[in-house]
């Protein structure tokens, strides 16, 4: 008789094979950074083999020039998507499939969902929006799936306790922040240099950082302020920006996640003003490069950067607070000092070093549930009676 102890000692040499059913950086976004860091981070490890089924698989020649009729994108995403899960869920040992929320939901998690289920993989949601407590409110499918899958994983303290209002289960493991790449060097002096890397849509509230700057620049006439990101809102803010009579305001669109260090580099003061938020990557990067933070303080936001220790909190939608709050910084360097340095003390649990052995644990623990689950069937089926051939 096959026993668990025995398919787990034949799979000891072999690396468990997850497929990350994510966006792609052609989506230039959280999950699509945290999902690129993972494959990244994976690539060449003895225990995990780890590849990317992309939710915006890329077209053919003639097919790109369809997608750029709305409505039609969509039906053409879908039809290479689903076959494409078909083959790539097929070979996987475990699925972990990212999530935002509302109709993307549909249109992307729910089909990883059911080819996962189809062929008896363990999958699970890692549930990555801070409009949590109104998608699940509103959808009856969400929270139907989200009870069936093996488990759910949320990125933050936040995500897990709306969850728990749902009576859904989520375990957190942290997003990862390279600190080989965005380099820790204190800001001394403080210079009026403020960025935000947060896109130009109507969650993040980019609005409020430039109302916010008006203010600082009234104070600090030679103060800057970078954008990094692109939109729906962008047209909308650069009229803003012309319209306050802003002056070193630069948008400079996307950036490479391979790139974006630099922006980071060459700031002194990182702020976001979203109206939603879950656990930016943002915040943590602005920690890692040494920058001190200010931002409104929206969803999960709270959860990493604590008042007046990591950082500092306004108000959502409250652009003088948001302005006070870094004219304190640039008239208290000992305050820029102490939030910078526990904000970086911080950095240390979103390290690979700890966040890899959490996804280990993870994924070691469903692939040998459904090992364990498998041998049972196979031994039931076994045991039952068998029928008489027919005469």
């Amino acid at each position: 008789m096959l026993s668990v102890d025995a398919i787990n000692c034949d799979e000891a040499g072999r690396r468990i094979r997850v497929a990350l059913v994510a966006p792609s950086l052609r989506i230039l976004g959280g999950q699509a950074v945290q999902a690129d860091r993972l494959i990244r981070a994976w690539r060449d490890d003895a225990d995990v083999e780890a590849w990317l089924v992309p939710i915006n698989p890329s077209p053919s020649a003639i097919l790109a020039k369809l997608t750029r009729i709305r409505y039609v994108r969509t039906v053409i995403t879908q039809l290479l998507y689903w076959p494409l899960l078909l083959r790539e869920l097929r070979r996987a040992d475990v699925v972990q499939v990212f999530s935002a929320s509302y109709f993307s939901f549909l249109l992307s998690p729910l089909p990883a969902f059911l080819v996962a289920r189809l062929f008896r993989k363990p999958v699970f949601i890692n549930y990555r929006s801070g409009e949590a407590p109104d998608h699940l409110a509103r959808s009856r499918i969400a929270r139907a799936v989200l009870r069936r899958t093996d488990t759910n994983v949320v990125p933050s303290t936040f995500l897990r306790d709306v969850f728990a209002k749902f009576r859904l289960r989520a375990e957190i493991i942290a997003n990862v922040v390279d600190q080989t790449r965005f380099r820790f060097s204190p800001r001394r002096p403080i210079r009026p240099r403020l960025l935000s890397t947060r896109n130009f849509e109507t969650l993040y509230n980019v609005d409020c950082t430039l109302l916010a700057f008006r203010v600082v620049q009234s104070h600090h006439p030679d103060a800057s302020l970078c954008l990094v990101g692109a939109g729906s809102e962008e047209r909308h803010l650069r009229e803003r920006a012309a319209a306050l009579g802003l002056r070193n305001v630069r948008f400079v669109g996307a950036v490479a996640p391979d790139e974006i260090w630099r922006r980071y580099a060459e700031a002194d003061i990182y702020v976001q003003t979203p109206n939603v938020d879950n656990m930016p990557s943002s915040v943590l990067e602005a920690f890692a490069s040494g920058l001190p933070v200010v931002s409104t303080d929206a969803g999960g936001v709270s959860a990493i950067v604590t008042d007046g220790v990591h950082g500092l909190l306004a108000a959502v939608d409250d652009h003088a607070a948001v302005a006070r709050q870094v004219l304190r910084l640039l008239a208290d360097q000992s305050l820029v000092d102490r939030l910078t340095a526990s904000a970086h003390a911080r950095c240390g649990r979103y390290s690979w070093d700890v966040v890899r052995g959490e996804w280990l644990s993870l994924y070691r623990r469903l692939a040998q549930r459904r090992s364990a689950e498998s041998v049972h069937s196979a031994e039931t089926d076994r045991r039952l009676p068998r029928a008489a051939p027919n005469a």
